[in-house]
């Protein structure tokens, strides 16, 4: 329960390095995916999903969370398919339908395959999750190379213009779309410059088009989440990093992905943003608020 966190979870993470894109199952302690307090009100009650990135992490969470709500969900991811299978799995138990699509997302071609086998299994998408990214440290920019940035900005961003585009003919009135920035786009670290740079391209990207399809009365909104504790952290960070990970919050903590989830359902949900467009949640253990 995320209410009373193991000291575990409390504290800075133990060194650990992974090879990307990372395995949740590999990580010590594991991400908190679930909140065992959470009681599901339908909220999302015949509703289709995608959400990118959910194999594991953030993703992964919206996708469980989504499900309880009463979702169907489309997952894609990269090639982690054991996660991937997992995150199915679970969204099976819970008695909603779930399909998997393995690929680079700054590939156009697979967004607008993601989107055919989304419709062409479900009939319907009514919410879009734009969520998967990837982040590599640098000292600074002397240190960029072009195929790295152009790699950040494929993933980060282009692939966000390209899913969107796929699936909007789809969206009906009442439609969500709801992307994950972060609070890099705020606050940027100078060692993840690419990074930072791609997460406020998607904050300016939530805007514009928020304002574009208001006419068609579906929101478009983001998440900007802090230092969350997913697969993203050891396959990107050094084990030196991780003495400070979560210390700089209010919160001296990481987040979970539990923790998280939330934010993601309250935009998804008609029931309780349809006033709310254009707009972002800070989720970031108060890290960044008051300097």
């Amino acid at each position: 329960m995320i209410a009373t966190l193991p000291k575990s979870h409390r504290q800075p993470p133990p060194a650990q390095e992974q090879e990307p894109p990372g395995s949740q199952e590999q990580m010590r302690p594991r991400p908190i995916e679930e909140d065992d307090r959470y009681v599901a009100s339908g909220r999302l009650k015949g509703k289709v999903a995608i959400v990118t990135g959910g194999d594991s992490g953030i993703g992964r969470s919206v996708a469980i969370l989504f499900a309880k709500e009463g979702a169907d969900v489309c997952i894609v991811y990269l090639n982690e398919h054991d996660d991937a299978e997992k995150t199915i799995r679970r969204i099976q138990q819970l008695g909603r339908r779930a399909i998997g699509l393995a690929g680079d997302m700054g590939d156009p071609a697979l967004c607008a395959q993601v989107v055919e086998q989304a419709i062409d299994k479900f009939g319907r998408i009514d919410v879009l999750v734009d969520n998967a990214a990837e982040q590599d440290e640098v000292q600074g920019v002397e240190d960029l190379v072009p195929e790295h940035v152009e790699k950040i900005f494929r993933t980060n961003i282009f692939s966000f213009f390209y899913l969107t585009k796929a699936v909007l003919p789809h969206l009906k009135k009442g439609a969500s779309i709801i992307n994950s920035t972060s609070i890099q786009a705020y606050d940027p670290s100078p060692h993840l410059m690419d990074y930072a740079c791609t997460k406020a391209a998607i904050l300016n990207f939530t805007r514009s088009l928020a304002k574009e399809l208001a006419e068609k009365e579906i929101r478009v909104n983001a998440v900007a989440p802090g230092p969350i504790w997913t697969p993203l952290i050891p396959t990107s960070f050094s084990g030196e990093h991780m003495k400070e990970f979560g210390q700089k919050t209010l919160l001296k903590r990481p987040g979970q992905p539990a923790e998280i989830a939330p934010c993601y359902l309250f935009f998804a949900s008609d029931a309780d943003s349809s006033y709310v467009t254009g707009q972002v949640l800070h989720a970031n253990g108060g890290q960044g608020m008051f300097s």
